[in-house]
């Protein structure tokens, strides 16, 4: 046997073998993305960050070894929907690949993701975690695998529902299942809202609730349930005799198993064949007199669910990056180990552009992702300021943030070439995964009207979001006076362009570019802001170079007859490529170079 091992080994490191480029295998997730780090000390207490650094480091490993495989092994063998059992009993059960097992249990149980707004005591913390502290786990865990994303989003969704709007009796009766880490007493939540007739149109959902004792009975069909046997699902219906419209519609907790161990009165008919997370189950659900309990007033079910919505919204923004990080790791794998032409990769100019393609949107992605969770957890707090801030950061982050990904994840499979093409390899499933991003919890058209036409049109958000960067700007004053005059002018141009196109119904097919207009300035604020704060600790002004480039390339036209490669866009690749640390001084002459 060792033997084998070593011919393996030595037909492993071949010539042939060497003309592949590697991949991330082995590598540290959380000690490749000194970023995080940095983020995370500018967002969170000292004492929380020194918490769970060693804790980050561990999951950033296991990422990269046996999470990696487990990921890659359960998207090949998807779950199974068994109708009965071997005596033919009518026993409903879906078999999962033990891979998949092994994911849950380092989410659910090791690091309790899913728990870490509600359980105090998680991974040795005596309190509850922020938001930005639980989804540094959230970004990590995801570049291995995106699919188990879901079921601890709506699980973490589930139990903050119910604590903030169940009553006394179903918190106690199931608010403890939802939060455990012992994965024998766990209880996964779910979260089955879509209706052929609804999509995003959730005022024509059709399934009805009839009162019957101190429970309802539902009946009706949900068209995309994921985590389709969760043991706690939340989900709308319309009560019997309910108004028509969103108004009308209730919320409710309805458990897998009644009280006596039987199963509830619901089938899963299917589960979905689909492009990306094939790991995690998906699934039409019959309700056929269902058992379930109402949660809070029934005349407010849907601005309840909203609430989940939100929350799952930064969620899959935050996975998104985290797609386009772990493109990026892969990408940046491929340049730097592989010759061509006896170059390697990362020295030849087109593919360095590439590389800052896949880049940028990705560090845009990581300082919203975070600004939105920061403003999550003040809101949470009781600023009114954040809450509103909260209000339009959230679906600008969850448009463009899912949007990148699909284009970051594709850019980096071309890195690779062919091969990257190949199942084998982590950048088709890259691929695959992203393009949920984008429709989950509203499509890229519905999420930039809840952007323009709602979080600015009826509750005028841009306020919140034109003083915070404004704020933020002030706040850097290393950053050179002449870059911040520069952003506080496209902030007010960003603002003033987005409250055009909310105030008139004509200008609806303007959305799409106004939200991300506003994404772009933001994020090139916040870039800026960052860069300050980090060069005041380590004298490291690299995200100013981002800032830069956020605004010649992401939201300036550029001539399309005009060359635009010169020394100074060189000279900012290779600061941004190399991952040395640039002085302020420096980053600040780049920045105001002429291009």
């Amino acid at each position: 046997m060792n033997a084998q091992i070593k011919i393996d080994d030595k037909i492993a490191t071949g010539s042939s073998a060497s003309m592949i480029a590697p991949d991330t295998s082995g590598m540290n997730f959380y000690r490749a993305d000194p970023a995080l780090a940095d983020l995370l000390r500018i967002h969170l207490p000292e004492d929380l960050f020194n918490h769970i650094a060693p804790h980050l480091d561990r999951l950033g490993a296991l990422v990269g070894g046996p999470l990696d495989e487990a990921g890659r092994m359960a998207d090949r063998h998807v779950p199974v929907l068994h109708q009965r059992d071997r005596f033919g009993r009518d026993a409903q059960r879906i078999e999962y690949h033990p891979a998949y097992r092994e994911l849950e249990r380092a989410a659910f149980g090791e690091f309790g993701i899913h728990a870490m707004s509600h359980r105090a005591g998680i991974l040795g913390w005596p309190s509850t975690y922020p938001v930005a502290a639980k989804h540094a786990f959230t970004f990590l865990f995801n570049q291995a695998e995106f699919g188990m994303g879901c079921p601890i989003n709506v699980t973490d969704g589930a139990a903050k529902l119910l604590s903030r709007f169940g009553d006394d009796a179903l918190q106690e009766k199931y608010l403890d299942g939802l939060t455990q880490t012992d994965i024998s007493r766990l209880t996964q939540g779910g979260q089955f809202m879509t209706e052929k007739e609804g999509g995003s149109d959730v005022g024509t959902l059709t399934t009805t609730a009839v009162p019957e004792g101190d429970h309802w009975r539902l009946t009706g069909e949900k068209w995309f349930c994921s985590n389709a046997d969760a043991e706690i699902v939340m989900l709308l219906a319309r009560p019997e005799g309910a108004e028509g419209g969103t108004r009308g519609v209730g919320l409710f907790l309805m458990p897998r198993r009644l009280d006596d161990g039987s199963m509830n009165h619901y089938r899963i008919i299917r589960l979905k064949d689909k492009l990306g997370t094939r790991s995690m189950a998906s699934g039409e659900i019959r309700l056929e007199g269902a058992i379930a309990y109402a949660v809070g007033r029934l005349d407010r079910g849907f601005v309840q669910m909203a609430e989940m919505v939100n929350s799952s919204r930064l969620s899959n923004g935050v996975k998104s990056t985290s797609l386009m990080r772990r493109a990026y790791h892969d990408a940046m794998a491929v340049a730097r180990g592989r010759v061509v032409f006896g170059q390697r990769i990362i020295d030849m100019p087109l593919a360095r552009r590439q590389l800052l393609k896949i880049m940028l949107p990705t560090e845009q992605a990581l300082s919203m992702s975070f600004l939105t969770a920061d403003a999550l957890d003040r809101a949470e707090a009781g600023s009114q300021d954040a809450a509103a801030l909260l209000r339009i950061l959230t679906p600008t982050l969850k448009f463009r943030a899912t949007r990148d990904a699909r284009k970051v994840c594709g850019d980096a499979m071309e890195m690779r070439g062919g091969i990257g093409y190949i199942e084998e390899f982590a950048t088709a499933r890259l691929l695959r995964d992203a393009h949920l991003g984008s429709i989950w919890e509203g499509t890229g058209n519905i999420v930039a009207l809840d952007a323009l036409k709602r979080a600015i049109g009826r509750h005028g958000a841009e306020a919140a979001l034109s003083a915070d960067l404004h704020a933020r700007l002030d706040d850097s004053a290393s950053v050179p006076q002449a870059w911040r005059d520069r952003l506080h002018g496209l902030v007010d141009r960003a603002i003033g362009f987005a409250r055009e196109v909310a105030a008139h119904a004509d200008n609806e097919a303007d959305a799409r570019r106004a939200t991300s207009s506003l994404y772009h300035v933001a994020s090139a604020v916040t870039l800026a802001w960052e860069a300050h704060r980090i060069h005041a600790r380590r004298g490291d002004a690299r995200r100013l170079l981002l800032s830069r480039l956020v605004i010649e390339h992401r939201l300036m036209t550029p001539d399309p007859f005009a060359v635009i490669e010169n020394v100074t866009q060189r000279t900012i690749a290779e600061y941004l490529l190399s991952e040395r640390d640039v002085s302020m001084a420096e980053a600040g002459r780049l920045v105001l170079a002429q291009s």
